[in-house]
């Protein structure tokens, strides 16, 4: 039994195209939730807690890891430390306060901007262009984002209106985008060795952040709502998310990777008609179809892979 398990997580850990997908699943279901949180549950509480626990679920199976990689860790240290204040630190505490001052709609349009934005981190860090598959791919699937999210009448573009939030927001997805491309560079360890240190770093420099917005008030109750909220979170998108992340990028690099997370607004959009009970509706066919066909392009058709 125990060999099966390894064989089939084995072959999991090999397959980039469901790592990445699974994970715009999972994030999906964090845009919701974070959403879902606003007034409930502090945004710097949500990062600090959500960091803090699923290093503690990881650390007993990463223990062996860290032990081994600890010397090539330390030789790497500021690479690390830049990783987890991009991708643990400074863009969830963005992000989650975006989404208390913000729309799901608007968040959603935000973040359909990640593949050019990794596009442009690519190659600013390493002169590295798209090809031209890789390009028709991202435009195909942001149409198709947009036509999800404007149910099929761009018109709807014109009646969103964009604030504070909407900025801290979008700069949230400029921070993890710079992340997203940087972890190309990610020193040759374990990749438990390596969450496990982005966790315990991030929940170490968020510590005093989360004493100081204590101290000026910013508390929860912890009942059943805020208890279901971030066991989905500490589980979901940080532990299995971030792990199926990183190996995805660490198999295709970055710009191949960039059009899956065109993928969350699609599962998004499939979460409210699951359960919110919304009727499917012909744009969501065409929208779907796009994404789709533009991540195909992006990876299978004719796309440079990126360099390693």
């Amino acid at each position: 039994m125990k060999s099966l398990v390894r064989t089939l997580f084995g072959r999991l850990f090999d397959a980039p195209y469901l790592l990445l997908s699974l994970t715009s699943l999972f994030w999906a279901g964090n845009v919701v939730v974070g959403r879902f949180a606003a007034g409930h549950v502090p945004p710097v509480a949500i990062t600090f807690i959500r960091w803090s626990g699923a290093f503690m679920l990881l650390l007993p199976f990463a223990l062996p890891f860290l032990r081994r990689d600890w010397p090539t860790i330390r030789q790497q240290l500021p690479l690390l430390i830049g990783l987890t204040l991009t991708g643990i630190v400074i863009n969830n505490t963005l992000a989650y306060w975006g989404l208390q001052h913000t729309e799901a709609i608007n968040a959603l349009l935000l973040s359909s901007g990640h593949p050019l934005f990794v596009a442009g981190w690519s190659f600013i860090l390493y002169r590295q262009r798209l090809s031209a598959w890789q390009s028709v791919g991202i435009v195909l699937s942001l149409l198709g984002v947009l036509t999800i999210l404007t149910r099929g009448d761009p018109r709807v573009i014109l009646d969103v209106r964009f604030d504070i939030g909407d900025l801290v927001f979008f700069m949230s997805q400029i921070v993890f985008s710079f992340y997203a491309t940087l972890i190309k560079s990610r020193p040759n360890i374990h990749p438990i060795s390596l969450l496990a240190f982005m966790m315990g770093a991030g929940a170490i420099f968020l510590s005093p952040i989360y004493a100081a917005d204590v101290k000026m008030g910013a508390t929860f109750v912890p009942d059943l709502k805020a208890i279901l909220i971030l066991a989905y979170i500490i589980a979901f998108p940080s532990l299995v998310g971030y792990l199926f992340n990183n190996r995805g990028i660490e198999l295709i690099g970055p710009n191949r990777a960039a059009p899956f997370y065109q993928l969350i607004p699609i599962f998004g959009s499939a979460m409210a008609i699951i359960f919110l009970g919304e009727r499917p509706a012909l744009f969501h066919a065409i929208g779907y179809a796009l994404v789709l066909s533009g991540i195909f392009i992006s990876t299978r058709g004719g796309a440079r892979p990126d360099a390693a």
